[in-house]
């Protein structure tokens, strides 16, 4: 009986999570609007072959390449490595730097950093099921037809700066 518990509670934790997520977020988009703080992100555009993947928040419409925060003390590079760790269970690539773009979205004047990893084949994933609840990999015929974030879709236009 034991064995069953931890993976039901796992689900109702998960679950409170993503609900806190999608409520927290739009507080959140609604401070940045008033504030406009600064904020340095770090992204990190997979490739396998020549598809992309990308990645589902629980909290936005959007689709987005895995990564988040630069957290303070932390490089980009490290910052990069950490999400996706922490939202696809990724084990620590060497990650080629493919420049940044500032820009502003949800309300905060953002700087993102840009990383990118080739692949022959997508290794096994592990999603957090909490921030990340599911992964597409995306030819590059597809991704015209896809909603992505602004700082994703500076990207694929490669509105970069070194």
């Amino acid at each position: 009986m034991l064995t069953l518990a931890g993976p039901k509670i796992r689900r109702v934790f998960d679950s409170v999570w993503r609900m806190a997520l999608r409520v927290g977020f739009p507080l959140a988009r609604a401070w940045w609007h008033l504030r406009r703080p600064r904020h340095e992100g770090a992204l990190v555009a997979i490739y396998v072959g020549q598809a992309l993947l990308l990645v589902k928040s629980s909290y936005r419409a959007e689709w987005n390449f895995p990564g988040g925060s630069v957290q303070s003390g932390e490089t980009p590079d490290a910052a990069a490595q950490r999400e996706m760790e922490e939202e696809i269970g990724l084990p620590s690539y060497t990650l080629l730097p493919a420049g940044s773009v500032y820009g502003t979205w949800d309300g905060r004047r953002d700087r993102v950093h840009f990383f990118e990893l080739h692949l022959d084949c997508l290794p096994e994933m592990r999603l957090d099921n909490r921030e990340v609840i599911a992964t597409h990999l995306a030819s590059p015929e597809e991704l015209h037809s896809i909603a992505l974030t602004g700082a994703v879709a500076a990207y694929l236009r490669k509105d970069l700066s070194s």
